[in-house]
């Protein structure tokens, strides 16, 4: 998931609320898949199947934004800041998430499912390699913020090796060796590791132990932010030419996420195994350069909900199932349907305001921190 990063400041003003709005989506997106966890609504089912998508739009989000920033230094000609780069991430995650971590070690009533993976696996963001999750599945979503912490620790390192070797004009190139190796490791582990187990009753855990949650299979949003921010950079005239075309960005990034919904109705498949996900990343990178474009409805709509959301995204996606199991435990005790729509509404309710608590008391005073230890960019 993406932690919100700010934009460069010459580019703040306006991308930011078409970049809210899909942040708020994705969030959406996220909480209504993960909600099937527990008891739920019919419709919930048949509204969502598609939500866990919702993690690679923040992955593309995340991709540009962050790039974008470092980009921008390079664009100045001034070296990539390692150091600021690795403080400002760091006061921008990791107490949020240690706080979560803490809680769920501390209270086992939080536990959506009956075992934590070690903690160690935690502080260390390793938790995604070697996941079992039929026998680790508490805080199993924190897979994707070992990810993207991977991805902050290398992506500023390979830029300054870039700038070092004066090759960083040949970088589309290591992104697209990337890219295509995401896809041949995928080939590689789907006929090595699932397929030999296909029809076997734990197929399921191993292709997520071994295709969906491992950072080398899930670059792929990762890249395409990259590359669209790239492009926003350093190539200013494809840029201003593809702005124009900010609506029908959006309409054709619908059309493919449609694809990909049907090429996911077997999701264990080895189409859409090792071609989905770029699809996917695709379709939403359209759509994040949909909402770029000032062209685009996206671009021109401030909406004080979604950029509500938006700041509120990370908090809910940290502790939405923790709360959803603690409700569902002391709240179907009084004469409430667990199944029923005003569970529902409550379990938003409750993760709105564990959010906002989590906002406010670490997220809030960390990032003001933040701003008397570290340099901001002017």
């Amino acid at each position: 998931m993406t932690i919100k990063p700010e934009l460069p400041s010459s580019d703040r003003h306006d991308k930011y609320y078409g970049l809210d709005h899909l942040r708020a989506l994705a969030i959406i997106l996220v909480f209504f898949y993960h909600y099937q966890m527990s008891a739920h609504p019919k419709w919930v089912t048949d509204l969502s199947r598609f939500g866990w998508t919702g993690v690679d739009l923040f992955f593309v989000l995340s991709g540009f934004l962050i790039a974008s920033q470092l980009f921008a230094q390079v664009k100045k000609g001034d070296p990539v800041d390692v150091r600021d780069f690795y403080l400002k991430r760091f006061f921008r995650i990791i107490p949020a998430y240690l706080v979560v971590v803490a809680l769920y070690f501390s209270f086992p009533a939080f536990h959506e499912r009956s075992s934590l993976p070690s903690v160690w696996r935690f502080l260390t963001f390793t938790q995604n390699f070697g996941l079992d999750i039929s026998a680790s599945g508490t805080f199993s979503h924190a897979w994707s913020l070992c990810v993207e912490e991977h991805f902050y620790l290398v992506l500023p390192l390979i830029l300054v090796m870039l700038q070092v070797t004066n090759l960083f004009t040949k970088g589309y190139w290591l992104i697209a060796g990337i890219f295509i190796s995401g896809i041949l490791i995928r080939y590689y582990s789907w006929n090595r590791y699932y397929y030999p187990g296909i029809n076997q009753p734990n197929e399921w855990v191993t292709w997520y132990k071994f295709l969906y949650y491992p950072t080398y299979n899930r670059l792929d949003g990762l890249l395409t932010g990259v590359s669209i921010a790239a492009v926003n950079q350093f190539l200013p005239g494809v840029w201003a030419r593809c702005s124009k075309f900010g609506n029908p960005m959006l309409i054709t990034s619908l059309f493919i996420l449609a694809g990909a919904y049907y090429l996911f109705e077997d999701e264990h498949s080895f189409y859409a195994t090792v071609y989905g996900f770029p699809l996917v990343s695709l379709g939403y990178g359209l759509m994040v350069m949909g909402a770029l474009s000032p062209s685009c409805l996206l671009f021109r709509w401030h909406s004080r909900a979604t950029t509500t959301l938006a700041t509120l995204s990370y908090a809910i996606y940290l502790t939405h199932k923790g709360i959803v199991h603690l409700l569902h435990m002391l709240v179907s005790n009084h004469s409430v349907d667990p199944d029923g729509n005003l569970m529902l509404l409550i379990c938003i309710a409750g993760s709105l305001t564990g959010a906002i608590i989590l906002n406010f008391t670490i997220e809030k005073p960390f990032l003001r921190l933040r701003k008397m230890l570290v340099k901001e960019n002017p």
